[in-house]
């Protein structure tokens, strides 16, 4: 990398939050995602009990996984299983210390949390999107759908694409949110995908936050 790449790698470092204090924030802030009209005909789909993660990943996870990438801004998810190509944009932390989400009256339009690494780096990278908007379904409405083996593509602004293959697929309660379980490094590149889901009341919008889980195992 160049002396500009290493500093701007050791700079996004630096604002890196801890992961307790990441797990807390980001349940706070992705329940301001909750505001989706919630009254299309069916909702969107919610995932398998199958489809949870397993505890430990299999040993032939690790026999496949490429190297680490070094940092590098994100510029586009693709999810071909259901048909989702979308701009990213990096999002932060607001001035209440809660994570911003991508602007809802842009329904094709998702998040990188910039406290976190960049989706192929060692570490566990988040991309969060809204299921809808008060005009419709949003980027990540069919997020449910999704099963193990199917992969997410991350294509990222140093021309490399980081390809993730998911390995669960999981609701949960946004007052029950297991945090360290969701965000915790795993000691290799790691991508959690996020929206909302359960269950919808019109008072207080979805009660839970649908996460996706899947690791490194390609790039190109």
């Amino acid at each position: 990398m160049s002396g500009y790449e290493v500093a701007e790698e050791e700079e996004q470092r630096k604002k890196r939050a801890p992961w307790g204090v990441i797990a807390l924030v980001l349940l706070t802030g992705l329940a301001l995602i909750r505001n989706g009209s919630g009254e299309f005909d069916e909702g969107p789909p919610q995932p398998a009990s199958a489809a949870a993660a397993e505890a430990r990943p299999s040993q032939g996870a690790f026999l496949r996984a490429p190297d680490a990438l070094p940092y590098a801004v994100p510029d586009r998810v693709r999810i071909p299983a259901i048909q989702v190509d979308a701009p990213m944009m990096p999002v932060g932390l607001d001035a209440a210390g809660w994570v911003d989400a991508p602007p809802p009256e842009d329904p094709d339009l998702a998040g990188w949390f910039t406290g976190a690494v960049s989706p192929g780096e060692k570490g566990t990278a988040v991309i969060v999107g809204h299921v809808d908007n008060t005009q419709g379904p949003a980027v990540f409405y069919g997020l449910g759908a999704l099963k193990k083996g199917f992969r997410v593509e991350v294509a990222r602004k140093d021309a490399k694409t980081a390809v993730f293959e998911i390995y669960g697929i999981e609701v949960f309660e946004k007052n029950n949110f297991p945090g360290d379980r969701v965000y915790a490094s795993k000691g290799s590149p790691e991508l959690r995908v996020i929206t909302c889901g359960g269950g919808f009341s019109k008072q207080n919008g979805y009660d839970g936050n649908v996460v996706v889980f899947a690791r490194l195992v390609e790039v190109h």
